[in-house]
């Protein structure tokens, strides 16, 4: 049996639970592209290095997760403007000639979730959390936000990083002390970066006339938040909203295809989160 054409794969520690192999195995079905494959690789820090330099002519891409985003920077041989602005890599394509090309889509997979719900622009906005997600964030709310960004935070040294993020990116940053985020819930757009269970008690403090909520938890979902804000009317984005995007846009970087096909995925998502 001859090896595939075409290869591409998503690495991290845990990856288990991915969704990415899903979601790219459903464009490659949808685009034809049946000699393509995806698969997943368990791939910390120590053994990325040895990984990708063993890869042959086939691969023609990573995606990457926690905890290979940064780590993999050293290893490649141009870094896109986006992804330096945050040091963080979730996309690695290789060219024809052999280099090693990094990028970032989960921020202007963001910018792209949020304009499908029509969310253009904002005049603020509010992030709970401070963590590797709340970097992009501020990054995807630096093409959108034309005022003041809240962080919500748990310590002085997560404001600090808030704020030096906001200068890097030049984004103005205010940061609040986790015990006040419930006023984060009255901003135009509230963007939660937190880890399951963390925002479960704002759930009761949402405000009759929510605006928009972007969670970017999928599993399980809906979080409590998120089932609050929508009882009360509000506009709610969802990680799977944000992992769909992200991975339309790697798709296209991987295999040269435009559009990839976003219903498609979203339907193959659904369907795979609704089994588990």
């Amino acid at each position: 049996m001859s090896a595939p054409q075409r290869r591409a794969a998503v690495l991290g520690s845990p990856i288990a639970h991915s969704l990415s192999p899903v979601l790219h195995r459903a464009a490659y079905e949808e685009l034809g592209l049946m000699d393509w494959t995806y698969d997943r690789f368990e791939i910390d820090e120590a053994a990325l290095p040895g990984f990708i330099g063993e890869l042959g002519p086939e691969w023609a891409g990573l995606s990457l997760t926690m905890p290979l985003k940064r780590a993999v920077i050293p290893l490649l041989d141009e870094v896109s403007e986006t992804a330096a602005s945050v040091e963080a890599v979730n996309t690695v394509v290789f060219t024809e000639d052999g280099r090693k090309v990094g990028d970032n889509t989960d921020i202007p997979g963001m910018v792209a979730a949020l304009r499908e719900r029509g969310i253009e622009q904002v005049d603020s906005a509010a992030i709970l959390g401070a963590g590797a997600t709340a970097s992009s964030a501020l990054a995807a709310l630096a093409r959108i936000c034309t005022g003041e960004v809240v962080a919500y935070v748990r310590s002085d040294a997560r404001a600090a990083e808030m704020r030096q993020w906001g200068e890097r990116l030049d984004v103005e940053v205010r940061t609040e002390a986790w015990e006040d985020a419930r006023e984060a819930l009255s901003a135009p757009l509230v963007i939660a970066t937190t880890p399951a269970g963390a925002t479960d008690a704002l759930s009761g403090l949402v405000p009759e006339r929510p605006a928009t909520l972007f969670d970017v938890l999928y599993d399980p979902w809906p979080t409590e938040l998120a089932a609050r804000w929508s009882a009360y009317g509000g506009a709610v984005v969802s990680g799977l909203d944000l992992l769909v995007h992200q991975a339309v846009l790697q798709v296209e970087q991987m295999t040269g295809r435009r559009p990839a096909p976003l219903d498609a995925m979203r339907k193959a998502g659904e369907h795979a989160l609704a089994e588990r």
